[in-house]
Parts: C-alpha cells; structure tokens; sequence
C-alpha cells in the first residue's frame, strides 16, 4: 500500500528534512513537535487537497516556538491539539496551529500519551455530548437525578482509538456502558469503565441484544461501519441516535426491526481547543487517560501503518519525532 502511495520517494528524508513552514497569515502559531497520532486510512483520505507528498498526522503534540500577536498562548507552552484537515498534517519536525486549535497539553502525561489524544477524544466527545446530548462530565446533576444513570450507551470497537474514548467519556458522565471487542481487549475495555463487554466473535450485536428492550441502547456510538452499523439500528430504543465515525447510518438502515423515532449523524470530528481543554481537566484529575498502542520513530512510519493496517491496535499509533523513544 504505502509503495502505491509514495512510489520511490524516502518519505522519512522528507518529513524529517522540511524546511519551517511558511506563515502566510498572522493567525499561526509556529510548534516544534514531539509526537503526532496516527490514523487508519488517512494515506488514502482526500484531504488535505495540496499538490505535494501528503504529510500525515492530524494530531499535533509539542512546544511553541512563536505566536501571533494577542494569542493567550507564548513561546514555550507546552500544547497538543486536533488541527485542521485542509491543512498538512503534523508528522514533521515543525508545524503550525490556529489558536482556536490549541490547548494546554495534561501536566501529567508524556508526549507520546497526549499525541494519542487529540483527534480520537475530540471525536467520541463531539458524539456523545454535541450530537447525542448527554451531560458533560463535571456539571452538576439535579438532585432528583443524582446516582441514576443518565443513558444506556454502546461503544463498538471499544478498545480502539475512538472507542476508548467513548467508553471512558460516557462513563464519566454517569451513562451505563457496554463496549464491543475482541476476546484479548475485554477485561482492558472493562478497566476503562465499561460495564459490560461483549466479544464480537463470540456473538453479534444483534444476537446478543436479541429484540429484548432492555438490553437495547439510547445511544450507539459506532466506531466500525459495516454491517455492524446495519445491526446496530435495531439495538437502540425508541428515539435513541446513532451515531457513527465510520460512514453514515442512513445508507445501513435495514428495512424492518428499528423502533420509532430513532435518529442517526454521521460527522467529521472539528478541531475545537476549548473542547480539548475540558478533556486536559479530566486527564489530569485521573478520570480519563490516553491510550497508546505503540510509538515508532518517523524512519519506522511504514511499520507504524502497518500496524493500524493489521487492525488490532488498542489505542492509538504515535510516531515521536526530535526525542527518544
């Protein structure tokens, strides 16, 4: 794959050798980054729509090196961020971030952890609490509503780079989980907080819930596509979402067995700083954490995408760039 990509070209020579970006607008913050996060995929995704060797890496971790004038950021700040996709990515030595990208990098974590974070997180929160509007970690519930959980939730692929997030997300948010994975990730899904986790290759979704209501979800985080977004339609309950980073529910939605009113999004995760720095809080208060699967240096890049390519990876890919690994 990554020969039909690249052809002959030394990538690894031409990430690490990039000359400083050019700041064509006075809105950019100048990074030299530390790590970036990996994405399945994203050597084939249309974006950014640039006539050169596409860099990867949408999640940026690293130090600033000068900003515009009037950000709240200064050189020296220590940061991590989902940037844009219509820009490059992140996997070279320096690189560049808008301030509403931007957030303060946990204090308690390495680069390589909040590299993992950024995109994946982002992604889970934007679901759960933008589009299927459940409460966000942290606000006060009624009193009524105290101790009582505030939706059923389901995560599948729970242990991969969106999933874990999910799980963990919704957990802290007083949902009731259950995450879908395979044998070797069920107790490590379990940890993240969810309360059940079934084995896909033991029993489908579908099998599993079998029509009974109470086994059925308010809220189905889809992190597969498939025929595993196609089952999911008929496990969640009446005026329940779906919600899917995979591809869009509308196209899977079988010709019978969903309950009324269900709805469905499908989305594009935004760079949102402010988002990001509601996630730094929950990591640095030991509610949630990052999950790396592995960190490769940028002259590894090729096996790092094989590994995504292998689908097994629980948590994220990180490639470090400038420091040991």
């Amino acid at each position: 794959m990554f020969q039909r990509m690249f052809g002959c070209f030394n990538v690894s020579s031409y990430l690490s050798c990039l000359p400083l970006p050019l700041l064509k607008s006075d809105k950019y913050h100048l990074i030299r980054t530390h790590a970036t996060a990996l994405t399945s995929g994203e050597l084939r995704w249309p974006e950014p729509l640039l006539p050169t060797t596409p860099i990867p890496g949408y999640d940026l971790a690293g130090t600033i090196v000068s900003t515009p004038s009037h950000s709240k950021f200064k050189p020296g700040d220590e940061v991590y961020a989902l940037t844009s996709f219509s820009r490059q990515g992140n996997a070279r030595e320096y690189s560049v971030a808008l301030e509403e990208e931007l957030a303060l990098r946990p204090k308690n974590v390495e680069w390589e952890e909040a590299a993992s974070v950024p995109l994946s997180a982002l992604s889970a929160w934007q679901g759960l609490f933008v589009h299927a509007g459940l409460k966000v970690p942290g606000l006060q519930p009624d009193a009524k509503e105290a101790g009582k959980k505030q939706a059923r939730v389901l995560v599948t692929a729970a242990a991969g780079g969106v999933g874990v997030w999910g799980v963990q997300l919704a957990h802290a948010a007083g949902a009731e989980v259950m995450g879908t994975c395979g044998r070797a990730n069920v107790e490590f899904v379990k940890g993240l907080g969810a309360d059940e986790v079934v084995d896909y290759a033991q029993i489908g979704l579908k099998q599993w819930v079998g029509g009974k209501e109470e086994r059925k979800f308010d809220v189905i985080l889809d992190c597969v596509g498939g025929q595993t977004l196609t089952d999911a339609w008929t496990c969640v309950r009446e005026y329940g979402i779906i919600i899917s980073v995979a591809e869009p529910p509308e196209g899977k939605k079988p010709g019978e067995g969903v309950s009324a009113g269900v709805r469905q999004a499908f989305f594009i995760v935004d760079p949102h700083g402010s988002q990001l720095a509601q996630i730094t809080s929950l990591i640095e208060e030991g509610i949630c954490k990052g999950v790396v699967d592995s960190a490769w240096a940028l002259g590894d890049w090729e096996n790092a995408f094989q590994k995504l390519s292998d689908g097994h990876a629980r948590g994220k890919v990180v490639l470090k760039l400038g420091v040991e690994i």
